[in-house]
C-alpha cells in the first residue's frame, strides 16, 4: 500500500514546473501565505542573526534563501527532489521526509514551515515530536498551515457556499488501479490545539489569521479576493518548545 508520504513525494515531484509557473510572485521571497504576508514585515521568526535555522518542507526554499543572508546559518529539507532542483544554487539544503529528519536532536534555535510539509502528513504527532527533538528546549517553531474554515469550501476561488464537512478530515486521491497517488489533511482548530499543546511538545505563544491586503488581485489556488475579504484563508502558529 502506497503511504501518503510517497504518494505525495510523486505528486510533488511531476507538478513542481507546474507550480512554479503558476506562483512566480508567491515563491519569489519568504511569504508565509497566499496572503503574502512577508516575514521582513510580519517578523514572526524573531531575531535569528545569531540562530541555527531549519525550514521544513521548504519546497525550492525561496524562505531558506532569504535567510541564508540574515541567520547565522539557515537550512531547509523536502521530501520532494524536483522541488528542490528548483532552489537557488549554494543553498544546504537535504531530501527529507518531515516524520524522520535528518538532524542531530537540539541541533536548531528556530525551525519553520510556510505551507510545506504539514498539511500533508497523516501522523501529525509524529511529525511534532520530530521538530521537537531538532529543536532546542524553548525554542522557536512557526508554521503557516490552510485556515481550518477554509476546508468547508470546495477549491473554486469563486465559491463562497460551505460544501464539505468541517469534520471530515482528509482529502485523498487514488488512479484508475486504487493507488494512493496525492494526500492532504485537515487538522481543526480543537485538533491543532491538542496536537500541539495539549498532548504536544509546544507552547502555542500566538495565532495570526491573516487579513486579505485591499491592493492584493491575485488568485492564488481557492485563495481570492473575494473570499480574502469574507474569511480568513490561511492560519499561522507561533510555538515554543517546552525547557
Amino acid at each position: 500500500m502506497t503511504s501518503p508520504s510517497h504518494a505525495n513525494q510523486s505528486h510533488w515531484d511531476g507538478d513542481a514546473a507546474n507550480y512554479h509557473a503558476e506562483h512566480p510572485e508567491y515563491l519569489s521571497s519568504f511569504y508565509w501565505c497566499p496572503e503574502m504576508l512577508h516575514e521582513a514585515d510580519a517578523q514572526l521568526l524573531g531575531d535569528v542573526s545569531s540562530a541555527a535555522v531549519l525550514e521544513i518542507g521548504c519546497g525550492s526554499a525561496a524562505c531558506t534563501q532569504w535567510l541564508s543572508t540574515r541567520a547565522r546559518f539557515a537550512t531547509g529539507c523536502d521530501i520532494s527532489r524536483s522541488m528542490l532542483a528548483h532552489a537557488a544554487p549554494g543553498l544546504a539544503l537535504t531530501q527529507a521526509d518531515a516524520l524522520a529528519l535528518p538532524y542531530a536532536t537540539d541541533s536548531f534555535d528556530v525551525a519553520f514551515s510556510a505551507f510545506g510539509a504539514f498539511p500533508f502528513l497523516a501522523d501529525l504527532d509524529a511529525a511534532l515530536a520530530e521538530v521537537a527533538r531538532v529543536v532546542r528546549p524553548s525554542g522557536r517553531f512557526v508554521f503557516s498551515v490552510t485556515h481550518p474554515m477554509r476546508w468547508i469550501f470546495p477549491d473554486d476561488p469563486t465559491s463562497l457556499t460551505a460544501e464539505i464537512s468541517y469534520f471530515d478530515r482528509a482529502y485523498l486521491e487514488h488512479d484508475s488501479a486504487g493507488t494512493l497517488t496525492y494526500a492532504e489533511f485537515h487538522r481543526t482548530i480543537s485538533d491543532w490545539f491538542r496536537a500541539l499543546q495539549g498532548r504536544g511538545p509546544f507552547l502555542i505563544e500566538d495565532i495570526i489569521e491573516p487579513e486579505w491586503p485591499e491592493d492584493l488581485d491575485i488568485t492564488w489556488g481557492q485563495w481570492s479576493p473575494q473570499r480574502g475579504e469574507l474569511f480568513p484563508g490561511s492560519m499561522i502558529f507561533i510555538c515554543r518548545a517546552y525547557s
